[in-house]
């Protein structure tokens, strides 16, 4: 069964509302990050984890603040009309965002949409910059898009502590997780939009 261009911009909507819901429920559920958040030594015997760990927010500003950015993420998804594989892409980056965090073993807790949204937005890039249906007008964006978030990540120095103090924020953050997303969101829509231009007409 072939499915329609819209079917793929219904189902990033319908993640971008799944992760904004699990959130504000995990915010007004007391005590939920003990058991929700990534933590790399559980890793093995509570691999949910790995999913889990995007609702949990350690601030009401952080909530806010990333409960845009899946507003906008969901938007520039819909906007760009991603095809199906491109929603799955965005699923099968959800895990491996956080199992990327595994190169830190020392960051310990880590809870929040932000790795994971990049994740989002790499997908889409890769849609506009290599979709079969992208326009010209389209790779231009997805091509400026895409520099834009190279500089933001290079200047974040994710390699760098695991933890970061940033003024304006009343948390830490973590900047490896924006680049863990972003790595994840590219290989898993590569691999599909691979899968999909090899597979006969």
């Amino acid at each position: 069964m072939k499915l329609s261009p819209a079917s793929g911009g219904r189902a990033w909507l319908s993640l971008g509302a799944l992760l904004a819901l699990g959130s504000l429920l995990t915010w007004f559920t007391p005590g939920s990050s003990a058991w929700l958040d990534w933590q790399p030594q559980r890793v093995w015997h509570e691999p949910w984890r790995a999913l889990s760990a995007v609702f949990v927010h350690w601030s009401q500003q952080h909530l806010l603040a990333n409960l845009g950015a899946c507003a906008v993420v969901s938007w520039f998804g819909w906007a760009a009309r991603v095809p199906p594989r491109a929603a799955l892409a965005f699923a099968l980056a959800w895990p491996l965002t956080q199992w990327g965090l595994l190169i830190k073993p020392e960051l310990l807790h880590f809870g929040g949409l932000s790795g994971y949204l990049h994740a989002g937005v790499a997908v889409v890039l890769v849609e506009l910059v290599f979709g079969p249906a992208s326009t010209p007008r389209q790779r231009r964006i997805g091509l400026a898009v895409t520099l834009g978030l190279i500089i933001k990540l290079w200047s974040e120095e994710p390699l760098g502590p695991p933890m970061r103090v940033l003024s304006g924020w009343d948390i830490a953050v973590a900047p490896l997780s924006h680049l863990c997303g972003a790595l994840a969101g590219a290989f898993t829509a590569g691999v599909l939009l691979l899968l999909s231009s090899s597979r006969p007409r």
